[in-house]
C-alpha cells in the first residue's frame, strides 16, 4: 500500500507564507510618510495678526515702549497651530484715504523661531499665539500705524497687516505689558532704503 505525503511541511509553508504577508501589509507607515502628511494637514497654512496687537508700555512707566504682536499661525482647519520659521515684522506710518495705507517705514524687526528655548519664549498658551515686544521708542498712542507681519518657513512666506488705530488721547500713552516675555529691538534704524542688517541671534537686537 502506498503511503499518503505528509502534509505538513506544506502546511508549514502556507502559515509561514501568511505571517510575512500579513506582517508587511500590517506594518504602520514609514515615519516620513506620517511627517509629510502631517505637515501638509496642519503645518502653517496662513498667519494672522491678533486682534490683541497694540502699542504697549512694557515696561509700567506710563510711556509706550513699542508694539506687543501676536502671530496666529493656522493650519488647513484655520486651527492655530505651532511651527518653525523666522518672523519678520514692519512697522508703517498709516495714510489715510490710500489704496496703500502704508507710509514710510518706521522700523523693521527679525525674529526666530527655530530653536526650542525660542519657542518656549514666545509661546503664549493661553491665546495659542506667538508673542513679541517690539521696541520702538519713538511710538505713540496718539497716531495710528500699520504693523505687517511675514512668516518664512520652508521656504514659503505668508503675510499678514493690520492698522494700529490712534488711542484715545485723553489715556496718554499708558498701556499693559500683556505678560509676553521677551524683547525685540529694530535690527535696522527706521530707513525706507537701507536693506536690514542679518539678524544676531538672542532674543534682543540692537536698537535703532
Amino acid at each position: 500500500m502506498r503511503s499518503r505525503p505528509s502534509c505538513g511541511p506544506c502546511f508549514s509553508s502556507l502559515v509561514a507564507i501568511a505571517l510575512v504577508v500579513c506582517v508587511a501589509g500590517c506594518q504602520p507607515a514609514p515615519r516620513e510618510d506620517r511627517a509629510g502628511a502631517d505637515a501638509a494637514l496642519f503645518g502653517p497654512a496662513d498667519i494672522r495678526l491678533h486682534p490683541f496687537t497694540a502699542v504697549k508700555d512694557f515696561d509700567g512707566d506710563a510711556k509706550s515702549d513699542g508694539v506687543e504682536a501676536l502671530i496666529e499661525l493656522q493650519d488647513r482647519f484655520r486651527d492655530p497651530t505651532k511651527s518653525t520659521g523666522t518672523v519678520i515684522f514692519e512697522l508703517y506710518d498709516f495714510q489715510q484715504a490710500r489704496p496703500d495705507a502704508r507710509g514710510q517705514r518706521l522700523a523693521y524687526w527679525r525674529a526666530p523661531l527655530l530653536t526650542l528655548e525660542e519657542q518656549r519664549a514666545r509661546w503664549n498658551r493661553i491665546s495659542r499665539t506667538y508673542s513679541f515686544q517690539l521696541e520702538y521708542p519713538g511710538i505713540s498712542t496718539n497716531k495710528s500705524y500699520v504693523l505687517q507681519a511675514w512668516f518664512e518657513h520652508s521656504g514659503k512666506r505668508l503675510t499678514s497687516q493690520v492698522v494700529l488705530e490712534r488711542q484715545d488721547p485723553d489715556k496718554g500713552d499708558a498701556g499693559t505689558n500683556g505678560g509676553a516675555t521677551a524683547t525685540t529691538k529694530p535690527t535696522t534704524r527706521p530707513t525706507t532704503t537701507t536693506a536690514p542688517a542679518p539678524y544676531q541671534p538672542g532674543t534682543r537686537t540692537p536698537a535703532p
